[in-house]
């Protein structure tokens, strides 16, 4: 990576703003994809119930570096660039309950998909809602649809740049600055979802490595 993180790491939303993605298909370590495959092969066909919980919480306690250092250079339609997207997400959440529960419910409120309820948070979306709907995607790599986790996780971002852009809409005039953080947040938001989504296909047909 570009910036070497210490535990606990802070991922900021400005970061967020600032990833770009996997590298190039050449670039992309063979460890990233070993790994990857065999750490879900085995949780997978022996989903342990503390082992999930442990990998759930791996970066509340480690932080994401360890994880970045795997899967972050992963192009973003791959299998550890999904993981790597997902723990990202998570990461994101935890470090701000509050900012993107705020974000989220402003997005379903504005929607007019059946994205929300793809991504299956709790109504009204609080701090600990948004929570438990990360965990649960990222909990539903390893012991559920793997493509339905994933569809999950790309509502959750389709959602979340709505509202992002809505807010943004709505300060254009008087926080232009704050209105284009908020837009450039939503782009990359959007994008995200469209990695997962096309994660999810790749997964229906034993096609995502």
């Amino acid at each position: 990576m570009a910036e070497n993180f210490h535990k606990p790491t802070l991922f900021s939303a400005n970061k967020f703003e600032a990833f770009q993605g996997g590298d190039d298909p050449a670039y992309i370590s063979r460890v990233a994809h070993e790994t990857a495959q065999a750490l879900l092969n085995r949780v997978r066909s022996d989903p342990d119930p503390e082992t999930v919980e442990r990998l759930v919480a791996y970066t509340d306690e480690n932080g994401i570096d360890a994880v970045a250092e795997l899967w972050s250079r992963a192009a973003p339609r791959s299998l550890p660039g999904a993981l790597w997207r997902i723990y990202l997400i998570r990461m994101l959440i935890r470090q701000d309950p509050e900012g993107c529960a705020f974000l989220y419910q402003r997005g379903t409120d504005a929607a007019a998909t059946i994205d929300p309820l793809v991504a299956g948070a709790a109504v009204p979306t609080g701090p600990a809602e948004i929570m438990v709907l990360a965990d649960e995607i990222l909990r539903g790599l390893f012991t559920g649809d793997f493509a339905v986790a994933l569809d999950r996780g790309a509502a959750y971002c389709r959602v979340t740049a709505i509202g992002a852009t809505s807010i943004a809409d709505d300060l254009e005039l008087t926080e232009p600055h704050r209105s284009s953080e908020l837009t450039t947040r939503a782009l990359r938001f959007s994008t995200t979802a469209a990695e997962f989504a096309a994660c999810a296909r790749l997964w229906r047909r034993d096609s995502l490595e």
